[in-house]
């Protein structure tokens, strides 16, 4: 997975259709700081057929317009009583897509968090499992001989913090069910 840089960049559109065409699974859209408008603007130039590969972290009434049925909530925006909430979201992102579901994700930054995580979630990012490369300060507390214990039937739990080609394989070794990278790509 990739993760969108939060700011503007030359060509976004250009590179993330690129990323895609390379085999690019999943792009997380982050831009906490860009309105509808621009939001929309940025997934009008691209193309379609990688619509349903989008997260939307913000302004999810969006996702009908583009047939997105993947929606990410932050920490600080993830519904306060879960099951109410996403149930909601998932049928009303359901209806759309004649039945397909919705793939909802979310992020944690404490290994106690991921055992009240709902279960209405796909998977939760996990981090900073590695110094950041985008975020000064953003360091990772995590020992040398970390293992995250995902357990059956719970999200999947994706690396992210620090995620480069040099330590994939590593946070492979941690048990992670995947990585997502944002300053080793933008």
């Amino acid at each position: 997975m990739v993760i969108s840089s939060p700011t503007a960049v030359a060509d976004e559109a250009i590179i993330i259709n690129a990323l895609f065409d390379e085999g690019l699974e999943v792009l997380h859209l982050r831009k906490p700081d860009y309105g509808k408008d621009e939001i929309r603007s940025l997934m009008e130039k691209i193309k379609p057929q990688y619509y349903n590969r989008i997260a939307l972290h913000h302004h999810h009434e969006l996702a009908d317009d583009f047939g997105i049925n993947r929606l990410h909530y932050s920490e600080a925006n993830r519904p306060p009583n879960p099951q109410k909430g996403l149930q909601y979201t998932q049928a009303a992102v359901e209806a759309p897509f004649g039945g397909l579901g919705a793939f909802l994700s979310t992020s944690i930054h404490d290994v106690a968090e991921y055992r009240t995580l709902s279960n209405k979630f796909d998977y939760t990012f996990f981090g900073p499992v590695f110094d950041s490369i985008s975020k000064v300060g953003y360091t990772s507390s995590l020992s040398d001989d970390f293992v995250f214990a995902v357990e059956p039937g719970r999200p999947k739990v994706i690396a992210i913090g620090g995620i480069d080609p040099a330590n994939i394989q590593r946070a492979k070794e941690m048990k992670f069910d995947g990585v997502a990278a944002l300053g080793a790509i933008w």
